[in-house]
């Protein structure tokens, strides 16, 4: 009995002795956890918003649309896309290609470009590449369109018999 009182005091000594002995390192971890913590909140806060102000001009455009008002829906769809958002990006060139806001090749190709570039299922990244040659074939560059189409279909994605289809 004495021998387990015994070592119950000589842990407790330890653990006493360890807390002085690096006081000022626990307190640093500890602050360091603190901040860290902090840091995600507010990033996580960052994100939220950032989202919402991307989706808030997303719709906002909508609007205009409903209005006939496309040199404003324009402009907020760009902003969308420009903004690299995962999500409303992809929505916003959609939107372009359906009501045919934007004609220019440079302009359409360059928003093809900015959200190939974004961090997205590879699925998805097919669907962007299939519209995109869609597009390229639409406009009567045949060509580059059927390159994309036979990238699909070398890559053995999910719509590789779409692909194969649109290349016949």
């Amino acid at each position: 009995m004495d021998l387990e009182i015994d070592k119950k005091k000589e842990f407790k000594n330890k653990i006493v002795n360890f807390y002085f002995n690096n006081k000022s390192k626990i307190y640093i971890l500890l602050f360091i956890f603190l901040i860290s913590i902090i840091s995600l909140f507010l990033f996580k806060k960052n994100q939220n918003e950032k989202n919402n102000l991307v989706s808030e001009k997303y719709m906002q455009a909508g609007i205009y649309m409903q209005k006939n008002d496309n040199k404003n829906a324009i402009i907020l769809l760009n902003d969308v896309i420009l903004s690299k958002n995962k999500f409303y990006s992809v929505l916003a060139l959609n939107t372009i290609l359906e009501k045919n806001l934007v004609t220019e090749k440079k302009k359409i190709l360059n928003y093809f470009e900015i959200i190939e570039k974004l961090k997205i299922a590879e699925d998805k990244k097919d669907l962007i590449l299939l519209k995109k040659a869609l597009y390229l074939i639409k406009i009567s560059d045949k060509k580059d369109g059927q390159d994309i189409l036979k990238k699909i279909i070398e890559k053995n994605s999910k719509l590789k018999s779409i692909a194969e289809i649109l290349i016949e």
